[in-house]
């Protein structure tokens, strides 16, 4: 490494860009979610996410992908981010702790048939893997997102996206390159014949 720290990490995140786009396995997983993401909008459910940190702002992203629209003119999607109603959020912060604050959400509003998508870089999270658990209980579909230490979500979730770093702001670039790419193939999905 050299000592430019805007091009390491420039060379970094190509780095390991490179390695997920190389990774038949993680490509197939990618097109699986979309799958399943475009059958549960396509009978009517919707997709919750959540995330800590840059994960939640990336969570609202996606969300506004989803109900806004990403690349083609449509009908809006049902798509909740659970990270930015701050009246729930420390209202069962301060009730339940921040353990519940997204499990409760999901229990509010969540049906079965549902998809949750939870980013976790670490895999760990306290208040992350309890939603997983009350997701999972309720019907819904889990689909986790984490880094190369996160394997431990697999424990949780129906299926892990796990990137090929353990680089935090790296992990969350390959999240949002694989979300915008989930995007994509979800609306021409539903578009199609349209």
């Amino acid at each position: 490494m050299s000592n430019d720290p805007v091009g390491n990490h420039f060379k970094v995140s190509l780095d390991a860009l490179a390695v997920a786009a190389n990774d038949a396995s993680l490509l197939a997983l990618t097109r699986e979610i979309a799958a399943t993401i475009t059958t549960a909008l396509r009978d009517g459910r919707k997709v919750l996410l959540i995330g800590n940190g840059g994960s939640a702002a990336d969570a609202q992203h996606i969300a506004a992908e989803l109900v806004g629209r990403y690349k083609e003119e449509r009908p809006g999607w049902a798509a909740i981010a659970l990270t930015t109603d701050t009246s729930a959020l420390t209202a069962i912060g301060n009730d339940y702790g921040i353990e519940q604050i997204f499990a409760r959400q999901v229990e509010g509003l969540g049906q079965r048939g549902d998809i949750l998508i939870a980013m976790s870089t670490s895999g760990r999270s306290p208040n992350i893997v309890a939603a997983i658990e009350r997701a999972r209980g309720m019907g819904i579909t889990t689909i986790g997102f984490t880094g190369a230490k996160g394997s431990s979500m697999t424990a949780h979730c129906d299926r892990v996206f796990v990137a090929p770093t353990d680089d935090t702001p790296v992990v969350q670039q390959i999240h949002m390159t694989a979300l915008h790419a989930i995007c994509d193939q979800v609306e021409r999905a539903l578009t199609a014949g349209t």
